[in-house]
């Protein structure tokens, strides 16, 4: 087994956030290439959403985070990551990020953190884990209509 020293995991961790910023500065999806981005990716990346999200599932290789990026970009106006902590680092690391967002069909602005495990190989990311406080919240918020229970 590969095990990335932790400053490989911060060194490839930043640099994808930094290309995400670019990316998204571009015009993000459907407007800026994925390329940006392609690097601090495995092709084999496997991104895995809570599925009570809009944009749940899992997300796979390259193609599979095109239509990701693409499917947040219907979903949310706006995705900021407004404070990030590296809590542990390695091949495996994990992040904490403050998110502040508006939702698209509704307008709602929502703040809420989102923990992360996130793998490293070799260089490259092979998985990403979200986790979210209170997905029902966020759902709610991105639905077009009220929920009905």
């Amino acid at each position: 087994m590969t095990m990335s020293s932790p400053t490989d995991s911060v060194t490839v961790l930043t640099g994808m956030y930094a290309a995400e910023a670019e990316y998204l500065a571009a015009g993000g999806p459907g407007e800026a290439s994925f390329d940006l981005l392609a690097p601090f990716f495995a092709s084999d990346v496997e991104l895995h959403q809570a599925d009570a999200l809009p944009y749940g599932g899992t997300w796979r290789g390259h193609e599979g985070l095109t239509r990701f990026f693409l499917t947040m970009g219907q979903v949310w106006e706006t995705f900021d990551m407004v404070e990030q902590e590296f809590l542990a680092t390695g091949e495996t690391a994990v992040v904490l990020t403050q998110i502040r967002a508006r939702a698209r069909a509704t307008g709602r602005e929502l703040s809420f953190p989102i923990l992360q495990t996130v793998t490293v190989k070799e260089g490259r990311i092979t998985e990403v884990r979200p986790f979210y406080w209170d997905t029902r919240a966020i759902a709610d918020a991105c639905a077009a209509s009220a929920p009905t229970d």
